[in-house]
């Protein structure tokens, strides 16, 4: 039995170890287990979203009982206290583990450059703990100050610090900065009595960045009302106050919170791996092409515990999340072929893809591309970038379960706007206004099934009509006068006859347009007209030749109303189909026409009761597609498409019997192994 141990469960580490047993799973000879103190996996480059209250705490973690759903991979929660190489042995809290291989994974801490008291008297962004304390801290804050009474001390609680202008320092000041107005609002704070100072030894904020971004970066600081002061380095930090040196000159001032975010040297159990191994500059671990240690073929090392300087370059690989993605790949690859002992060894070729900061929840700047060919993006598109990059991400660990879960943090939830998208997506309107929508396009759902049902769809086709009348009334208005207009018509004609089509709800527009102002008969339809119209060509759009939109009034534009506006998609291949397998054949149209009706009776109950009102609608919204590639649609009733999306999700939960039975399915269908393995569920 091979034994892989996994040391963190930080970025690198959980892509590591889903990485093995995906590619192990049929190896049943080897044993993975991942060890970390938490049950959950940290997001560490979202926590200033939680420091400064823009995204509920639960948004940054992620469940590993959930991550290795299914998988072949144990595991431990415990410290690891020791690792003796020579014996193959870790130590933990709580146990110890033998291993075969091993991967260090155990991510980074904060390092305080030997400051006096900026260990103990400063808040840290480093864990999930850190950012809870953080957030607490500041609403208590102005909390105090709205009660403080003395001017001198309510400066003092309003004056915020920021130790450094790399990414965590900038992220967490400028999310700190849109956080302010908020809450200076709801205590009812003056808002020039806050004071917030960004401090570094730099010569400019991120610069990871081009000076020119650097540059706009600081400008946007600037604007949200943060003090910026670069070349200057703290030299002491104290309970109350914080001492720095700028310019040559000592200064001191009071400061209610100090936040620290001036640089990160690894973990501890690496560190004194390193001690151990072979060490470099803040505890990182020197490791060969294959991310092996130097010392010990058997230990890996990943992410920000790692030293390596790619060949052709200078300097070690950067302590980034993309290191850690990239590095865990070629980790993995590399531990399976030496288990296997089948396939070569991969050497670790990291392409980096540039860097990004975001000022808040609004603003944010880029620097992507590839090596070689690096551009910058505008703000909007930076912040899309981050968005798309991070359920990129979320995709690898988590699936749909995670992508939703941000999603819905990020834009559907988030509240005073606080989105590069402002709060055009976050729901405001409350669900119970749904409810009177849901009902009555039930109800007229309902309604259509079972006229169709007096009608006789259940007893003889009548497609050949449906189809061939809309045709025939498109085809008069396209081509009046036409000899294919005329034959369109006759045939419809006679298609239509002794059908009672004039009756024929979907039939609509038999006989003149004007029938379509029956709501009802429009909802499936343009229908099918037996007389050649005197109408009117909107507009005829042939796209790429791929399909065709057709756009018409059945009577004089003038004095035309939405009941006699129809739009078409006509779609050449699902012409073909109709034509082809559903209408030569009689027990096809009867098979097509008894599924519509039963859809339609179905999906009218469904929202009238508010049960599975999501798939009822979805449904609602394929036959309202297919209606509109084949026969057509009113603008009439359009109303319906948009009422179907407007009930898409959720709308069944308030006073409907969704209420009750989704919840309860939705804990059947996570108890499912494959459900839980591809993570199909949403909580």
């Amino acid at each position: 039995m091979k034994k892989v141990v996994i040391i963190g469960a930080g970025y690198a580490g959980i892509l590591t170890a889903k990485k093995l047993a995906k590619r192990l799973k049929k190896q049943g000879d080897v044993e993975i287990t991942i060890i970390d103190k938490n049950p959950f996996h940290t997001m560490l480059t979202e926590l200033h979203e939680v420091a400064a209250g823009r995204v509920d705490e639960d948004s940054i973690k992620i469940s590993l009982k959930k991550v290795f759903a299914g998988r072949k991979v144990n595991v431990k929660l415990d410290t690891v206290t020791e690792v003796d190489f020579a014996a193959k042995t870790i130590k933990g809290e709580e146990a110890s583990y033998e291993y075969d291989y091993l991967v260090i994974a155990s991510g980074s801490r904060p390092t305080f450059y030997g400051v006096p008291g900026a260990e103990e008297f400063t808040f840290k962004l480093w864990s999930y703990e850190d950012a809870i304390l953080l957030k607490d801290h500041i609403l208590n804050v102005f909390r105090k100050a709205a009660a403080e009474r003395n001017p001198d001390e309510r400066k003092q609680l309003l004056t915020f610090y920021v130790i450094g202008a790399g990414f965590t320092g900038v992220e967490m000041v400028g999310e700190l900065a849109e956080y302010v107005p908020i809450l200076c609002e709801k205590y009812e704070i003056n808002r020039d009595e806050v004071t917030m100072v960004n401090v570094d030894g730099l010569s400019r904020p991120i610069p990871n960045l081009p000076e020119k971004l650097s540059a706009k970066v600081a400008k946007r600081m600037n604007k949200m009302g943060i003090e910026l002061c670069m070349n200057a380095s703290v030299t002491r930090v104290t309970e109350d106050s914080i001492e720095y040196k700028c310019g040559g000159k000592e200064v001191t001032k009071k400061a209610g919170t100090v936040i620290w975010g001036a640089g990160i040297q690894s973990s501890t159990i690496a560190a004194a791996s390193a001690d151990a191994l072979e060490k470099q500059r803040g505890g990182r671990i020197p490791v060969d092409k294959y991310l092996r240690s130097t010392k010990d073929e058997s230990v890996y090392v990943v992410g920000d515990n790692m030293y390596f300087v790619p060949e052709g370059q200078e300097v070690s690989v950067p302590q980034m999340v993309e290191n850690a993605e990239q590095s865990a790949d070629t980790a993995a690859h590399n531990i399976v072929s030496a288990i296997t002992e089948n396939g070569g060894m991969e050497e670790y070729k990291p392409a980096f893809h540039g860097v990004m900061v975001c000022v808040g929840g609004r603003y944010g700047a880029a620097h992507v591309g590839l090596p070689g060919h690096f551009f910058s993006l505008p703000s909007f598109l930076a912040m899309f970038a981050k968005h798309f990059i991070n359920i990129v991400y979320f995709i690898q660990v988590l699936g749909w379960n995670k992508i939703f879960s941000y999603v819905k943090h990020e834009f559907f939830t988030v509240r005073d706007c606080r989105s590069f998208v402002g709060g055009h997506f976050s729901n405001r309107t409350p669900s119970f206004l749904l409810v009177p929508l849901r009902f009555w396009l039930g109800a007229v759902w309902l309604f259509e099934g079972i006229m169709k049902v007096v009608e006789g769809w259940f007893r003889e086709p009548k497609l050949q009509g449906f189809f061939g009348g809309a045709s025939a009334w498109y085809e008069s208005i396209l081509n009046p006068g036409s000899a294919a207009a005329a034959d369109a018509v006759s045939s419809a004609t006679t298609a239509a006859a002794g059908a009672a089509a004039a009756a024929d709800t979907v039939s609509a527009a038999t006989g003149t347009v004007a029938a379509a102002a029956d709501a009802v008969s429009a909802a499936t339809g343009a229908a099918a007209a037996t007389a050649v119209s005197a109408g009117h060509v909107i507009f005829n759009w042939n796209i790429l030749g791929l399909f065709r939109m057709i756009f018409v009034s059945g009577t004089d534009l003038a004095s035309s109303t939405l009941s006699d506006l129809a739009f078409k998609l006509n779609v050449p291949l699902m012409n073909w189909f109709v034509d082809t397998w559903i209408l030569p054949y009689n027990w096809v149209q009867m098979a097509m026409q008894i599924f519509i009706v039963i859809a339609e009776i179905l999906i009218g109950l469904a929202l009238m009761g508010g049960l599975f009102t999501s798939p009822a609608a979805a449904v609602s919204l394929v036959l309202q597609f297919m209606f509109v590639c084949t026969t057509g649609l009113y603008l009439g009733t359009f109303w319906m498409i948009f009422a179907g999306i407007a009930v898409l999700i959720g709308a069944g939960r308030t006073l409907g019997l969704d209420y009750y039975a989704m919840p309860a399915l939705k804990k059947l269908w996570k108890k499912i192994p494959l459900i839980r393995k591809l993570y199909l569920y949403q909580d």
